[in-house]
């Protein structure tokens, strides 16, 4: 029996906005992550600059939520990077959301 060969040719592709959601998402979760470990290794006490990058990054999150719904909503496009930018945006704003949560009831 012979192998039969499919090809797939559509005019899919990745758009801009999903992949720059997926940036988004990384830098803010990296940032967050970097942030968090800074101000634990100096026993708690954070420059007024780590609270400055924890606006930084709900503010890349919010924004990374939103270019990923947008990507999500054009159905000629492949939905990896709009699913993985959700993903990622959505755990930053999970975690500064933990942050501040864990900051006023201590």
């Amino acid at each position: 029996m012979a192998h039969r060969k499919n090809y797939k040719f559509t005019n899919k592709r990745h758009t801009g906005k999903s992949v720059m959601s997926t940036v988004f998402g990384v830098i803010s979760l990296v940032s967050l992550i970097v942030v968090v470990y800074l101000a634990y290794a100096a026993g708690g006490v954070a420059p007024v600059n780590y609270g400055i990058t924890g606006v930084l990054v709900t503010i890349f999150a919010i924004v990374g939520i939103i270019l990923a719904a947008l990507a999500l909503n054009d159905r000629e496009t492949y939905r990896f990077f709009g699913w993985l930018g959700v993903l990622l945006n959505g755990l930053s704003l999970a975690g500064i959301s933990l942050v501040l949560y864990i900051g006023a009831n201590l």
